[in-house]
Protein backbone atom coordinates (compact mmCIF):
# COMPACT_ATOMS: atom_id res chain seq x y z
CA UNK A 1 0.00 0.00 0.00
CA UNK A 2 2.92 2.52 1.06
CA UNK A 3 4.44 1.84 -2.49
CA UNK A 4 1.73 2.03 -4.50
CA UNK A 5 1.22 5.33 -3.03
CA UNK A 6 4.54 6.43 -3.28
CA UNK A 7 4.39 5.81 -6.95
CA UNK A 8 1.26 7.51 -7.34
CA UNK A 9 2.69 10.77 -5.50
CA UNK A 10 5.91 10.43 -7.49
CA UNK A 11 3.74 10.48 -10.62
CA UNK A 12 1.60 13.62 -9.43
CA UNK A 13 5.15 15.26 -8.83
CA UNK A 14 6.13 14.49 -12.08
CA UNK A 15 3.43 15.76 -13.51
CA UNK A 16 2.67 19.00 -11.95
CA UNK A 17 6.58 19.80 -12.98
CA UNK A 18 5.88 19.14 -17.08
CA UNK A 19 2.48 21.44 -16.24
CA UNK A 20 4.34 24.39 -15.15
CA UNK A 21 6.97 23.84 -18.09
CA UNK A 22 4.05 23.80 -20.49
CA UNK A 23 2.16 26.81 -18.23
CA UNK A 24 5.55 29.03 -19.23
CA UNK A 25 6.22 27.92 -22.68
CA UNK A 26 4.02 25.79 -24.24
CA UNK A 27 5.74 22.89 -25.47
CA UNK A 28 9.25 24.03 -25.70
CA UNK A 29 9.00 25.09 -21.66
CA UNK A 30 7.79 21.30 -21.11
CA UNK A 31 10.51 20.21 -23.13
CA UNK A 32 12.43 22.27 -21.05
CA UNK A 33 11.13 20.98 -17.67
CA UNK A 34 12.17 17.33 -18.28
CA UNK A 35 15.63 18.42 -19.22
CA UNK A 36 16.09 20.09 -15.87
CA UNK A 37 14.14 17.61 -14.25
CA UNK A 38 16.60 14.50 -15.66
CA UNK A 39 19.64 16.79 -15.57
CA UNK A 40 19.40 17.38 -11.59
CA UNK A 41 18.01 13.59 -10.85
CA UNK A 42 21.43 12.72 -12.85
CA UNK A 43 23.60 14.96 -10.53
CA UNK A 44 21.23 13.59 -7.39
CA UNK A 45 21.50 9.93 -8.13
CA UNK A 46 25.26 9.76 -8.03
CA UNK A 47 26.21 12.52 -5.90
CA UNK A 48 23.82 13.28 -3.31
CA UNK A 49 25.33 10.92 -0.83
CA UNK A 50 28.93 12.91 -0.67
CA UNK A 51 27.06 15.75 -0.79
CA UNK A 52 24.56 15.59 2.42
CA UNK A 53 28.07 13.68 4.67
CA UNK A 54 29.57 16.66 3.62
CA UNK A 55 27.57 19.12 4.85
CA UNK A 56 26.64 17.41 8.25
CA UNK A 57 30.84 16.86 8.69
CA UNK A 58 30.17 13.03 8.98
CA UNK A 59 33.59 10.97 9.18
CA UNK A 60 33.43 7.55 8.18
CA UNK A 61 34.58 5.10 11.35
CA UNK A 62 35.76 1.51 11.64
CA UNK A 63 35.44 -1.17 14.35
CA UNK A 64 37.69 -0.08 16.29
CA UNK A 65 36.98 3.64 16.17
CA UNK A 66 33.13 2.69 17.14
CA UNK A 67 33.02 -0.37 17.76
CA UNK A 68 29.28 -1.03 19.18
CA UNK A 69 27.55 1.19 16.40
CA UNK A 70 29.78 -0.69 13.70
CA UNK A 71 28.78 -3.89 15.12
CA UNK A 72 24.90 -3.52 15.34
CA UNK A 73 25.48 -2.17 11.47
CA UNK A 74 26.99 -5.37 10.74
CA UNK A 75 25.03 -7.62 12.32
CA UNK A 76 21.70 -6.49 11.01
CA UNK A 77 23.33 -6.26 7.25
CA UNK A 78 23.82 -9.63 7.25
CA UNK A 79 20.44 -10.26 8.80
CA UNK A 80 19.12 -8.44 6.13
CA UNK A 81 20.96 -10.09 3.46
CA UNK A 82 22.88 -6.66 2.48
CA UNK A 83 25.99 -5.60 1.37
CA UNK A 84 27.57 -3.75 4.44
CA UNK A 85 27.04 0.07 4.80
CA UNK A 86 29.62 2.53 5.37
CA UNK A 87 29.14 3.73 9.38
CA UNK A 88 29.55 7.35 9.70
CA UNK A 89 29.32 9.19 13.03
CA UNK A 90 28.38 12.96 12.92
CA UNK A 91 30.12 16.05 15.49
CA UNK A 92 26.57 16.93 16.70
CA UNK A 93 24.86 16.92 20.01
CA UNK A 94 21.50 16.65 18.78
CA UNK A 95 20.29 12.97 18.70
CA UNK A 96 20.04 11.76 15.41
CA UNK A 97 20.55 9.55 12.45
CA UNK A 98 20.16 9.08 8.66
CA UNK A 99 20.99 6.60 5.69
CA UNK A 100 21.87 8.04 2.45
CA UNK A 101 23.41 6.37 -1.05
CA UNK A 102 21.73 5.52 -4.18
CA UNK A 103 21.50 1.50 -3.79
CA UNK A 104 22.48 -0.78 -1.05
CA UNK A 105 25.50 -1.52 -2.75
CA UNK A 106 26.59 2.43 -2.31
CA UNK A 107 24.93 3.12 1.21
CA UNK A 108 26.21 4.77 4.18
CA UNK A 109 24.16 5.07 7.59
CA UNK A 110 25.42 7.75 10.15
CA UNK A 111 24.07 8.92 13.71
CA UNK A 112 25.22 11.38 15.80
CA UNK A 113 27.50 11.61 18.76
CA UNK A 114 24.03 12.57 20.68
CA UNK A 115 22.22 9.55 20.03
CA UNK A 116 25.32 7.56 21.13
CA UNK A 117 24.98 8.84 24.38
CA UNK A 118 21.38 8.22 24.97
CA UNK A 119 20.16 5.28 23.73
CA UNK A 120 21.13 1.72 25.08
CA UNK A 121 22.43 -0.75 22.29
CA UNK A 122 19.18 -2.18 21.75
CA UNK A 123 17.43 0.71 20.98
CA UNK A 124 20.26 1.94 18.99
CA UNK A 125 19.95 -1.06 17.07
CA UNK A 126 16.47 -0.16 16.66
CA UNK A 127 17.20 2.89 15.16
CA UNK A 128 19.69 1.33 12.85
CA UNK A 129 17.46 -1.25 11.26
CA UNK A 130 15.01 1.59 10.12
CA UNK A 131 17.57 3.16 8.59
CA UNK A 132 18.80 -0.04 6.81
CA UNK A 133 15.22 -0.24 6.04
CA UNK A 134 15.02 3.01 4.55
CA UNK A 135 18.29 1.41 2.35
CA UNK A 136 16.47 -1.51 1.97
CA UNK A 137 13.72 0.02 -0.31
CA UNK A 138 15.62 2.67 -1.71
CA UNK A 139 13.74 5.54 0.24
CA UNK A 140 17.09 7.59 0.02
CA UNK A 141 17.15 7.64 -3.86
CA UNK A 142 12.85 8.05 -3.80
CA UNK A 143 12.80 10.90 -0.87
CA UNK A 144 16.05 12.91 -2.91
CA UNK A 145 14.63 12.62 -6.26
CA UNK A 146 11.31 14.66 -4.78
CA UNK A 147 13.13 16.53 -3.29
CA UNK A 148 14.60 17.23 -6.45
CA UNK A 149 11.37 17.91 -8.54
CA UNK A 150 9.98 20.22 -5.91
CA UNK A 151 12.79 22.06 -5.88
CA UNK A 152 12.43 22.40 -9.44
CA UNK A 153 9.14 23.19 -9.88
CA UNK A 154 9.97 25.94 -7.41
CA UNK A 155 12.56 27.18 -9.68
CA UNK A 156 9.32 27.45 -12.70
CA UNK A 157 7.13 29.43 -10.60
CA UNK A 158 10.08 31.71 -9.89
CA UNK A 159 10.51 31.91 -13.48
CA UNK A 160 6.73 32.59 -14.11
CA UNK A 161 7.35 35.26 -11.84
CA UNK A 162 9.59 37.60 -13.51
CA UNK A 163 8.55 35.90 -17.24
CA UNK A 164 4.77 35.04 -17.12
CA UNK A 165 3.90 32.52 -19.70
CA UNK A 166 3.96 32.64 -23.59
CA UNK A 167 0.89 33.21 -25.23
CA UNK A 168 2.23 33.04 -28.65
CA UNK A 169 0.79 30.30 -31.28
CA UNK A 170 4.45 28.86 -31.56
CA UNK A 171 4.91 28.10 -28.17
CA UNK A 172 1.35 27.21 -26.88
CA UNK A 173 2.09 28.64 -23.44
CA UNK A 174 -0.61 30.28 -21.12
CA UNK A 175 -0.45 33.73 -19.01
CA UNK A 176 -3.31 32.50 -16.43
CA UNK A 177 -1.53 28.96 -16.13
CA UNK A 178 1.87 30.74 -15.59
CA UNK A 179 -0.11 32.45 -12.71
CA UNK A 180 -1.60 29.56 -11.04
CA UNK A 181 1.74 28.09 -11.40
CA UNK A 182 3.60 30.71 -9.92
CA UNK A 183 0.54 30.90 -6.85
CA UNK A 184 -0.25 27.06 -6.66
CA UNK A 185 2.74 25.39 -7.69
CA UNK A 186 5.76 25.55 -5.12
CA UNK A 187 2.91 24.61 -2.08
CA UNK A 188 1.31 21.85 -3.91
CA UNK A 189 5.45 20.05 -4.48
CA UNK A 190 5.99 20.76 -0.95
CA UNK A 191 2.88 19.00 -0.25
CA UNK A 192 3.20 16.13 -2.40
CA UNK A 193 6.59 15.81 -1.20
CA UNK A 194 6.24 15.76 2.31
CA UNK A 195 3.71 12.90 1.60
CA UNK A 196 6.47 10.77 0.18
CA UNK A 197 8.28 11.21 3.21
CA UNK A 198 5.76 10.60 5.33
CA UNK A 199 4.64 7.40 3.51
CA UNK A 200 8.13 6.08 3.41
CA UNK A 201 8.99 6.83 7.24
CA UNK A 202 6.11 4.33 8.39
CA UNK A 203 7.68 1.52 5.59
CA UNK A 204 10.85 2.01 6.89
CA UNK A 205 9.33 1.69 11.22
CA UNK A 206 7.67 -1.29 9.87
CA UNK A 207 10.92 -2.93 7.92
CA UNK A 208 13.13 -1.56 10.72
CA UNK A 209 10.79 -3.62 13.56
CA UNK A 210 10.80 -6.72 11.49
CA UNK A 211 14.74 -6.88 10.73
CA UNK A 212 15.22 -6.08 14.67
CA UNK A 213 12.70 -8.45 15.76
CA UNK A 214 11.37 -6.41 18.37
CA UNK A 215 9.25 -2.98 17.72
CA UNK A 216 9.46 -1.76 21.35
CA UNK A 217 12.93 -1.37 20.71
CA UNK A 218 12.81 1.16 18.28
CA UNK A 219 9.59 2.63 19.85
CA UNK A 220 11.60 3.65 23.61
CA UNK A 221 14.33 5.23 20.76
CA UNK A 222 11.62 7.19 19.05
CA UNK A 223 10.51 8.62 22.48
CA UNK A 224 13.90 9.30 23.81
CA UNK A 225 14.75 11.07 20.27
CA UNK A 226 11.74 13.19 19.82
CA UNK A 227 12.40 14.42 23.95
CA UNK A 228 15.80 15.06 23.45
CA UNK A 229 15.81 16.70 19.77
CA UNK A 230 13.66 19.38 21.12
CA UNK A 231 16.12 20.03 23.92
CA UNK A 232 19.06 19.57 21.82
CA UNK A 233 17.65 21.00 17.97
CA UNK A 234 20.60 20.07 15.31
CA UNK A 235 20.88 22.66 12.67
CA UNK A 236 19.71 20.72 9.52
CA UNK A 237 18.39 22.24 6.36
CA UNK A 238 15.21 21.82 5.08
CA UNK A 239 16.47 19.78 1.89
CA UNK A 240 17.65 17.35 4.15
CA UNK A 241 15.79 16.83 6.98
CA UNK A 242 13.41 14.38 5.44
CA UNK A 243 16.21 11.94 6.04
CA UNK A 244 16.80 12.33 9.67
CA UNK A 245 15.07 9.53 12.05
CA UNK A 246 13.35 12.16 13.95
CA UNK A 247 12.58 15.86 12.19
CA UNK A 248 14.93 17.78 13.00
CA UNK A 249 12.95 21.03 12.04
CA UNK A 250 9.34 19.70 14.17
CA UNK A 251 9.94 22.62 16.09
CA UNK A 252 9.06 25.14 13.53
CA UNK A 253 6.08 22.74 12.19
CA UNK A 254 2.77 23.99 12.04
CA UNK A 255 0.32 21.43 10.42
CA UNK A 256 1.20 17.69 9.87
CA UNK A 257 0.38 17.99 6.12
CA UNK A 258 3.64 20.21 6.39
CA UNK A 259 5.97 17.65 7.84
CA UNK A 260 8.05 16.14 6.19
CA UNK A 261 7.77 13.13 9.23
CA UNK A 262 4.35 11.34 10.77
CA UNK A 263 3.42 12.26 14.08
CA UNK A 264 6.26 10.36 16.68
CA UNK A 265 2.56 9.67 18.72
CA UNK A 266 1.09 7.36 15.55
CA UNK A 267 4.70 5.90 14.68
CA UNK A 268 5.15 4.66 17.87
CA UNK A 269 1.14 3.04 18.15
CA UNK A 270 2.05 1.56 15.13
CA UNK A 271 5.11 -0.04 16.39
CA UNK A 272 3.43 -0.89 19.68
CA UNK A 273 0.52 -2.63 17.51
CA UNK A 274 2.80 -4.79 15.49
CA UNK A 275 4.32 -6.05 19.09
CA UNK A 276 0.99 -6.37 20.46
CA UNK A 277 -0.10 -8.41 17.24
CA UNK A 278 3.87 -10.34 17.54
Amino acid sequence: MNVMKTVMLMLLLTMLLVFGGAAMGGQRGMTYALMMAFAMNFITYFFSDKIVLKMYRAQQVTEVEAPVLYRIVRTLSQKAGMPMPKVYIIPDDSPNAFATGRNPRHAAVAATQGIMRILSEEELAGVMAHELAHVKHRDILIGTVAATVAGAISYLSHMAMFFGGRSDDDEGGNPAAAIIMMIVGPIAAMLIQMAISRSREYAADAGGAQLHGNPRALANALRKLHSASQVIPMHATPSTSHMMIVNPLSGGSLMKLFSTHPPVEERIARLESMRMSG
